[in-house]
């Protein structure tokens, strides 16, 4: 005689189990079913991921303060810093050494970002179709620094940089400065009512050529602290 063996009886009520595991992954069909609500989700979390890695660092940029010594653009330097903006300089040249060996031995010690704290917008850059321009300052002499701006090839047969010499009858705009000087005071940078009221004094007579070679000659010098600035040469 045949033994028939009986399976246990659940101790459940029948449905009760399908109808967890039915609620319990029902969202899941309901998100993949709306493309447009999956995209909303997707966005969401991909804001939230962004935002964890961006607050941090844009509260950390606030807390960086220039170094000690270093004070803001004068206005003739403020203005050369509006005609390198303006002329796509940047597009050309770095203002940002890298803590790599190469570098250092070539353009000098690393840059930081204290020493671009009064600059908006910042310099730093990522092309090199010339040469990076962060120590610049000193190393050569305003006379040769007018001259490669008027026809660099005169001095650098190989370089394929415009000539600038058109900047030597452009006049400076005194308003335009002054203007600069109140926004950068705005955002933080210490002009005093009194340096924006004497601007024009200090611009008088001075071209967008004279203001640019003063902006170059001060970097890597005005901007970094007082230790650590070299001792200007003039070079021909």
């Amino acid at each position: 005689m045949d033994t028939v063996i009986q399976q246990p009886q659940r101790n459940q009520r029948p449905g009760i189990e399908d109808f967890y595991m039915k609620f319990r992954y029902s969202y899941f069909e309901v998100i993949e079913k709306r493309l447009w609500l999956l995209g909303i989700l997707i966005a969401i979390f991909v804001s939230f991921g962004g935002l964890a890695e961006i607050v941090p660092l844009f509260a950390a940029a606030h807390g960086v303060k220039a170094a000690e010594g270093v004070k803001p653009y004068t206005p003739l330097r403020l203005a050369g810093f509006e005609t390198y903006v303006k002329s796509g300089c940047y597009t050309c040249h770095s203002q940002m050494i890298r803590h790599l060996g190469y570098e250092t031995q070539r353009y000098g010690a690393a840059s930081s970002a204290e020493e671009s704290v009064f600059d908006r917008p910042m310099q730093w850059g990522s092309k090199r179709t010339g040469p990076d321009l962060a120590r610049i300052g000193g190393k050569y002499s305003d006379i040769w620094q007018l001259e490669h701006l008027k026809n660099p090839r005169n001095l650098v047969p190989e370089s394929n940089m415009p000539n600038y010499d058109w900047l030597i009858d452009m006049p400076i705009n005194v308003a335009n400065v002054q203007g600069a000087m109140r926004a950068h005071q705005k955002l933080g940078a210490p002009y005093t009512e009194e340096e924006i009221a004497k601007a024009p004094q200090a611009l008088e007579g001075k071209s967008q050529m004279d203001a640019l070679i003063a902006y170059l000659q001060g970097l890597g010098v005005d901007n970094v602290p007082v230790e650590r600035r070299p001792q200007k040469e003039s070079q021909l």
